[in-house]
């Protein structure tokens, strides 16, 4: 009997998911509504229900900010659809899917909840619910509203204490941008997207894609076509950013890839040999036969007034074309311009530290670091379309909490 009402019951959400999707225009929040039993939530009265809008478009899929009928709040809901077009984007979805529900950190978005899918034949769609956050880098970038120093360093030093925690999890993003960067109505910064994440490649033997990383914040090393890279990919995103949030403009913006290397050189000058090792051998014989450039580093004294020896000599430690001499996520936290973020992150921002009677509670670790790292090993074996969508119904249907999901394997 147990079975017989479970199938009933699975039937009439994807009756009712059917029937939402089917009607023109039909609201976020009706999809997040009919996803759930309804003993699992009393309905919220409508005149407290906010209109759903859209508020984002990542990699694989679209956000919408919702009312969540169970209890009234705002959250996210992103819908990614056509997952199972073909093996490789499947792939992807699945291991941005298994992410979001590994990750446990402040500064790294992470799922709240993945709604139970509809029975096989309606399975094209995927539905995650995560924390609302109000706006992201990019927007705040270009909106008229200030960005003091201290806003500068406070972002910075949230960027960089989450990319430690992927890192340390063994997860390179290949894809840090300011709108992947989510910020809520308290400065608060998460990062997101995990649509091009994967597992480092200790193999160096093994040729990476380098279809990754927004051309404006993709180092020069992938410019040059390198078959393998590592975490400094993203160090050289961070600092495109940090020079953006100086500047309020993208630093390196051309419109084809080799423009966009022509525009690193007039900055940073023509590289040596010794620098070009992981180039591919096209992109050297070009890099050596172009006139010789001298550095000009000095010009990003001209960014603002915000460009000061202190964060010049950190944006130059993060925009070096070697990717071996590129400084690290724990070197740059360390960085002496990182202290008044880090102060006023943990003075006033933080879920880690706390007040008290007898004052403020400090953690003993302020970037720490992941517990374990990101077993991608659930892709071994996967060969087709199918593999992966009855993975995913899997993982998702056995319990719709983010915490069975992080535990399946």
């Amino acid at each position: 009997m147990a079975m017989v009402g479970r199938r009933i019951l699975e039937q009439r959400q994807a009756q009712a998911v059917a029937e939402a999707m089917a009607f023109h225009g039909t609201s976020q929040h009706a999809i997040l509504a009919a996803t759930h039993p309804v003993y699992h939530h009393s309905p919220v009265p409508s005149q407290d229900v906010q209109p759903d809008r859209p508020i984002g478009y990542g990699a694989f899929g679209v956000v919408w900010s919702v009312t969540d009928p169970r209890d009234g709040k705002r959250v996210a809901l992103k819908k990614m659809p056509n997952v199972f077009q073909n093996l490789v984007s499947s792939k992807r979805v699945y291991r941005e899917l298994r992410m979001l529900c590994f990750f446990k950190h402040e500064n790294v978005l992470q799922a709240r909840e993945i709604l139970q899918p509809p029975p096989v034949e309606f399975f094209h769609e995927i539905y995650v619910i995560s924390e609302l956050m109000q706006s992201d880098l990019h927007k705040i970038i270009v909106s008229p509203q200030p960005l003091t120093s201290d806003h500068v360093k406070v972002f910075l030093y949230q960027i960089l204490r989450g990319l430690k925690y992927l890192h340390s999890a063994k997860v390179l993003h290949r894809d840090i941008k300011p709108g992947n960067l989510l910020v809520n109505s308290n400065c608060v910064l998460k990062i997101c997207d995990y649509g091009l994440a994967r597992v480092e490649e200790s193999d160096a033997q093994r040729h990476m894609t380098q279809e990754v990383v927004t051309q404006y914040y993709r180092p020069p090393e992938i410019l040059m076509g390198a078959r393998h890279y590592d975490y400094s990919v993203d160090l050289w995103s961070v600092g495109c950013i940090f020079a953006e949030l100086i500047g309020r403009r993208i630093l390196f913006q051309a419109q084809t890839p080799l423009l966009q290397l022509e525009l690193i050189t007039d900055l940073l000058g023509t590289p040596p040999l010794e620098d070009m090792t992981s180039a591919c051998e096209g992109a050297r014989v070009h890099m050596l036969r172009t006139a010789h450039k001298p550095p000009s580093l000095g010009a990003l004294y001209t960014l603002s007034s915000q460009a000061t020896h202190e964060a010049v000599d950190l944006l130059c430690r993060f925009l070096i074309f070697n990717p071996k001499k590129r400084i690290t996520c724990i070197d740059a936290l360390a960085h002496p311009y990182l202290d008044e973020g880090r102060l006023r992150y943990h003075s006033c921002m933080c879920q880690c530290c706390y007040n008290t009677n007898a004052g403020r509670q400090y953690t003993g670790d302020f970037e720490p670091v992941a517990t374990a790292t990101f077993d991608d090993s659930f892709e071994d074996g996967i060969s087709s379309v199918q593999q992966v969508k009855d993975a995913k119904r899997e993982t998702v249907i056995s319990n719709c909490t983010v915490a069975t999901v992080c535990s399946m394997h």
